[in-house]
C-alpha cells in the first residue's frame, strides 16, 4: 500500500509538472498573438498598409472563390459524364 501511495503521488507530481509545461505554453501563444493583433491594428494606422491588407484580402477571398467555382465545374462535369 505504501508503494502504491508512493508511485501516485510521483504520478500526480509529474502530472502537475507537464501541465505546467502545457499552461506556459499556451501562455507564450496567447502573448505572442496579443502583440501580433496589437502589431496588426497598430499597422492598420496607415493608409498605406490598411490598402495593402485590404488587397491581399480581397486577393485570398478571389483565390478562394475561384477554387471553390472549379470545384462545382468539375462535380457538375462528373455528374454529366455518368
Amino acid at each position: 500500500m505504501k508503494e502504491f501511495l508512493k508511485n501516485a503521488f510521483n504520478d500526480m507530481k509529474e502530472s502537475a509538472r507537464a501541465q505546467h509545461e502545457v499552461d506556459k505554453a499556451n501562455f507564450q501563444a496567447v502573448k505572442a498573438e496579443s502583440k501580433a493583433n496589437f502589431q496588426e491594428a497598430k499597422a492598420m494606422g496607415k493608409i498605406s498598409t490598411h490598402k495593402e491588407m485590404i488587397n491581399e484580402k480581397r486577393e485570398q477571398e478571389l483565390a478562394e472563390a475561384e477554387e471553390r467555382r472549379k470545384a462545382a465545374e468539375k462535380r457538375i462535369e462528373n455528374l454529366k459524364s455518368k
